[in-house]
């Protein structure tokens, strides 16, 4: 056993109160690391262990209302001065329903009738019946388009008639527009990859390479290109847009199983419900700048600081998103409770308001003056308490990261409540957005840059059919059997919001 004295001398000349003064500032140092490294842990178990939602509740109160679910919305907004009163009544969409919903009509019915056994049907008369319905499935159908177009010929004239052919899009395959369009749907839609539509074919009988569907869809979206780009002539043309960004991983030809991660640029119309996906292999300022050059009104995005730079464009006016400041408290919740909650609980309060206006249906005008009564107030006061606040907090931590964050851009995240066509936050967008996330955990990466454009287009338009509530399988089977002698120049009448099939 021995002892050992660690003894630690200092020069003489050093004033006491500055080494006091540097170990002050290596221990605050050390705490701010200490607290980031706590909310990546903190994070890291959200990921892999809990639910990825966004839903807040108080940590000292467990029952209070979270920012999707407010049942009482009454409770929530409530202050001392101003004070937001909505009693929210249920609607029932069924009243007095008895039983379970009837089928639709439209369905075939496949009648089975039961007669009791060892009865003498003569000898008895109907007084009534028992019926049941069940919903029954059978596989979908492959069935095979037969055209036969006979010769025909004049006996006194030797004259041959022949009706012509029917124009087809797909020429060169023995292929229908329907097979095609289900087989697009089924991938961009249902996020079922080129591979697995395969072996639900090959069970049905039919055998389909993977390599002759990428094949089809290449042609399908040649046909297409014209509508996409008559899509994005409407998109630049609204005064009120959406964007956002999301990836995509590409195989590169150079290096054989090497991937690039691009780009998709996704701007939603607001009030036309229009969707642009734009593919850029990178996320640099060239791929809006390209887009928007001719776009004039505004603009709704997140922070990402590519979109700063329309701040000074003239014609374009930049809003903010508030679900991204918030999704700022959620994550500072474990680092400052008190403040991040008190944030939290107020934006609640905002998103209340904008749940009373659509639930009451508000007209232009009445949206603007609630906003301007309940709204304004309420972010004028957050906005002057976070400047306050950011001053006792370090600007490092997460929660000084939140509040320097909205206090920043507290001009454009206020924006919204002085107009009535504005929204608060660019959710329509991410949602439009979604079936990507989907996808590509699904077919993994675009075969190519030119793939990833192609998908693209298919996400642009059938994101525009989910919005304006469109069957997309009906109405892609159509527009592919109608747009290869359909006019140029009324191309946009194939458009989802604009299409009528063909009788």
């Amino acid at each position: 056993m021995y002892h050992q004295t660690l003894i630690i001398t200092t020069p003489s000349n050093i004033d006491p109160d500055v080494r006091l003064e540097k170990a002050l500032s290596v221990i605050e140092t050390q705490q701010l690391t200490i607290q980031q490294l706590q909310l990546q842990i903190l994070q890291l178990n959200k990921i892999v262990f809990g639910s990825r939602h966004e839903r807040f509740t108080g940590i000292k109160d467990q029952n209070a209302p979270t920012l999707f679910d407010v049942p009482a919305l009454a409770e929530v907004i409530s202050g001392d001065t101003k004070t937001v009163t909505y009693e929210k009544t249920n609607k029932r969409l069924q009243p007095n329903h008895k039983g379970r919903n009837s089928f639709p009509e439209a369905l075939r019915r496949e009648e089975q009738i039961l007669y009791p056994e060892g009865v003498d049907m003569a000898a008895v008369r109907k007084i009534g019946e028992d019926v049941t319905e069940t919903l029954a499935y059978i596989p979908c159908e492959l069935y095979v388009k037969k055209v036969v177009r006979p010769k025909l010929m004049e006996t006194a004239t030797n004259v041959i008639f022949q009706a012509p052919a029917p124009e087809r899009p797909f020429e060169k395959s023995s292929v229908d527009a329907s097979l095609v369009a289900q087989i697009i749907i089924e991938k961009y839609v249902d996020h079922l990859p080129f591979y697995r539509q395969q072996k639900i074919y090959a069970r049905r009988g039919v055998t389909i390479s993977d390599s002759t569907m990428c094949d089809w869809s290449t042609a399908a979206a040649n046909l297409i290109l014209p509508l996409y780009e008559a899509l994005k002539k409407l998109v630049i043309s609204c005064n009120y847009m959406y964007a956002d960004e999301t990836t995509i991983k590409v195989l590169e030809s150079e290096r054989k199983g090497a991937s690039h991660l691009g780009f998709y640029w996704v701007y939603q119309a607001h009030e036309q419900g229009l969707v642009l996906f734009d593919y850029q292999t990178g996320r640099g300022r060239e791929g809006p700048r390209h887009i928007l050059k001719n776009f004039k009104g505004y603009l709704q995005t997140d922070g990402y600081g590519v979109y700063d730079d329309f701040a000074n464009t003239p014609g374009i006016t930049l809003l903010g998103c508030m679900a991204h400041a918030r999704r700022k408290f959620s994550e500072a919740l474990p680092n400052n409770a008190a403040l991040a909650e008190y944030v939290l609980h107020e934006i609640q309060k905002l998103y209340a308001i904008e749940r009373h206006i659509t639930d009451n249906s508000f007209d232009a005008d009445q949206k603007l003056a609630y906003r301007k009564e309940k709204a304004i107030p309420l972010l004028d006061d957050l906005g002057k308490w976070m400047v306050h606040k950011y001053a006792t907090v370090l600007p490092k931590s997460a929660i000084g990261k939140a509040l320097g964050y909205s206090i920043k851009r507290w001009d454009k995240l206020s924006l919204y409540a002085t107009t009535y066509i504005l929204n608060i936050d660019n959710n329509p967008v991410e949602n439009s957005i979604r079936p990507v996330a989907l996808g590509r955990k699904n077919y993994m990466f675009a075969g190519s840059h030119a793939a990833a454009q192609r998908a693209a287009m298919f996400y642009s338009l059938l994101a525009t059919c989910k919005n304006h509530n469109i069957n997309p399988s009906v109405w892609l089977n159509d527009v592919l059997n109608r747009i290869a002698t359909y006019p140029i120049n009324k191309i946009e009448n194939l458009l989802p919001q604009n299409c009528k099939p063909a009788v």
